[in-house]
């Protein structure tokens, strides 16, 4: 059994070790990572949960501070990498999607650079802390401060190794998230990975990326959700002693769509999550700064809205819902 280290947590049999991993300066101001690593005392799976690529999404990192607490190295077989906030620049300065000191989204420059930009460096510690280190990963988002969302996970069939495909498929299936999304559209180069779980994925790691928390506010239902998640995941790796459960009837989403503003303006959606619409239904819409109209956004097809923003504030190009089909 391999004991792990991840940045300044060195972790010992039996323990739970937090530390940091240190992002450097560079062209901009570095940061540290807060991680916790807990060691069981026989072998097992390396389990990486990560919170926080995105700042201004707090379930899963009230979450993964009480995953932390309860979790006992003890009953553990393997190892849980916790990263309780992988974006600590967006947290602080609670800004949306974007680091606040170079503009970029975190999930967007995987597998980094060590002499990009903040958030380039902090995804190449990333990939090479963590990553290059788990065996399996779950990514846990929910709804960014302008986003009301309703609970889903995204299934990446990448399509390279069917192995890794189908051991993703089943950890989704583990998370208890019902919605599932498949998608098939990510990148196959490890060196263009762009998205922290699909950078796993791609070096032969499954992983997956789940949804759970809306708006900005770690409700206690959706963190307890993120809490119940995270250790059905390690019980059915067998990570922890107990009865191992499966989503027992998946809705499964295909195909699914990010709509974006035509515009810039204020929106103004017509929608809510878990709604039904039908194909060419207003989703919302955008005006000037004065209230006139600009533009109306209709939905692309027939299914469920999975996020929509619900803040005024917006840009042309910036997201607006998300809508998927579900075909069972």
């Amino acid at each position: 059994m391999n004991i792990l280290t991840v940045g300044s947590a060195v972790g010992r049999r039996g323990e739970k070790v937090s530390g940091v991993i240190d992002v450097p300066a560079g062209v901009d101001p570095g940061t540290h990572i807060p991680v916790t690593v807990a060691t069981g005392i026989t072998a097992g799976p390396a389990l990486a949960l990560i919170a926080g690529t995105h700042g201004s999404e707090p379930s899963p990192i009230v979450a993964l501070q009480r995953v932390r607490a309860l979790l006992d190295p003890a009953a553990l077989a393997g190892t849980v990498i916790i990263v309780h906030i992988a974006n600590p620049p967006s947290f602080t300065e609670r800004t949306i999607y974007r680091g606040p000191r170079d503009g970029k989204n975190l999930n967007r420059v995987f597998p980094g650079k060590a002499d990009g930009t903040c958030s380039e460096r902090i995804a190449c510690a990333m990939t090479t802390a963590v990553i290059d280190q788990c065996d399996c990963l779950v990514d846990m988002h929910s709804g960014d401060g302008n986003e009301a969302l309703r609970p889903y996970s995204y299934w990446n069939q990448l399509g390279v190794d069917s192995a890794v495909d189908a051991r993703a498929r089943d950890m989704a299936l583990a998370f208890g998230l019902d919605h599932i999304v498949i998608d098939r559209g990510r990148p196959r180069d490890p060196g263009a990975s762009v998205f922290c779980s699909n950078t796993a994925h791609t070096r032969g790691k499954p992983a997956v990326t789940t949804e759970a928390g809306s708006a900005g506010v770690p409700t206690e239902d959706m963190v307890s959700l993120n809490v119940e998640g995270a250790f059905r995941v390690m019980r059915h790796l067998g990570m922890l002693p107990g009865a191992r459960a499966m989503v027992e009837h998946p809705r499964w989403i295909d195909p699914s769509e990010v709509v974006l503003s035509p515009e810039t303006g204020l929106w103004y959606p017509a929608v809510r999550p878990d709604q039904t619409v039908e194909r060419g239904q207003p989703l919302g819409r955008v005006t000037t700064y004065f209230g006139e109209a600009l533009a109306e956004v209709p939905s692309p097809m027939a299914g469920v809205v999975l996020y929509v923003v619900v803040s005024p504030a917006m840009a042309r190009g910036e997201p607006v819902p998300m809508v998927g089909h579900i075909h069972s």
